[in-house]
């Protein structure tokens, strides 16, 4: 495969050494039926490739498909299976790959697949799929297409090389926009979707982990507050009630009360920001669901007959409250 250097040095940027990686599957609550699917699929096959040489059943995945809503763990998990198996992982980016110069962008695409071969066990992250490997449409620019095509091909280089250990992560929010032809090359597919109230608690509980709260937070009370809520959402969460015990403390130094320890995080200060953020959530994601084609993803559970004018002017009265309380 001729490469040139500059091609590869384009690449070299987008890899990452497993070893700089802070992602383990420890570090993600929930999803254990599907972590242990993927160790089994994707990490074993790379860590033990002894196994897994014999016949042609056995190998490294060629290709695996994460799929679900925003904000769910899927590019987490991506770099936790890059970090326990000790694989080198190639983020793609389509703005790397397209270039001014008609012709370069299919050397880009033969640099990715020729790195991670010299590198092996490798794996080649897509995020955003969808926007790189859509559906292919006559209204596609020639460099795409050419570009699409050589990926593809490439990409059936390696699913025909049993002895090769790179494998093609992919992950998008919108799976029906995928090329059919790519829907073939990723026979691993994994819903990565809205945790359920058990769920809710683990990840709590990795979210606080290390951090300075009190002993008595009840995690499954916080949880079913939080229903529709994604692993993002509860990071957020934590994220804005860790700044109460900062306020008390700057409140009690300009009051003259003194106080130079810092309280630990209370399920008060989770609370709070359930009263304060709740609306806005529910407001967004119901304004998301019904402007979006595809409202499978939704958290939302209200009616269909919900009009979008209810849910636009909720969302301003509260976008408008959130800037009067900044003020």
């Amino acid at each position: 495969m001729d490469v040139s250097a500059s091609g590869m040095d384009v690449i070299a940027c987008d890899v990452i050494n497993p070893d700089h990686i802070d992602v383990e599957f420890n570090s993600i609550g929930g999803l254990k039926t599907i972590k242990q699917a993927l160790y089994e699929l994707v990490i074993l096959p790379l860590r033990r490739p002894e196994l897994f040489s014999h016949g042609k059943l056995l190998g490294p995945q060629k290709g695996v498909l994460l799929y679900g809503p925003p904000g769910t763990g899927k590019t987490m998990l991506a770099k936790a299976i890059a970090k326990e198996s000790g694989a080198v992982f190639i983020n793609v980016r389509i703005s790397n790959l397209m270039s001014k110069w008609f012709g370069d962008a299919q050397k880009l695409v033969a640099a990715v697949f020729s790195l991670a071969y010299k590198l092996q066990p490798a794996i080649i992250f897509i995020d955003e799929v969808d926007s790189f490997l859509g559906q292919r449409c006559s209204s596609d620019h020639e460099a795409m297409t050419n570009m699409k095509t050589e990926f593809m091909s490439l990409w059936d280089g390696f699913t025909t090389d049993q002895s090769a250990r790179v494998t093609v992560l992919a992950a998008t929010n919108r799976p029906s926009e995928l090329d059919e032809a790519i829907l073939r090359r990723l026979p691993q597919t994994f819903e990565i979707g809205i945790p359920d109230q058990k769920e809710r608690v683990e990840i709590l509980k990795v979210i606080l982990k290390g951090e300075r709260v009190e002993d008595d937070i009840d995690y499954d009370y916080i949880s079913r507050l939080c229903e529709g809520y994604t692993g993002s959402d509860l990071l957020e969460l934590c994220k804005k009630a860790a700044y109460f015990p900062i306020r008390e403390l700057l409140d009690a130094e300009k009051s003259g009360r003194g106080g130079s320890v810092q309280r630990p995080l209370s399920q008060e200060d989770l609370e709070k920001v359930l009263k304060t953020s709740g609306k806005t959530l529910v407001a967004a994601n119901e304004y998301s669901r019904l402007s979006s084609p595809s409202p499978t993803w939704s958290r939302s559970r209200e009616p269909d007959d919900y009009q979008m004018q209810a849910a636009i002017n909720e969302l301003s009265k509260v976008v408008v409250r959130v800037v009067e309380m900044k003020k």
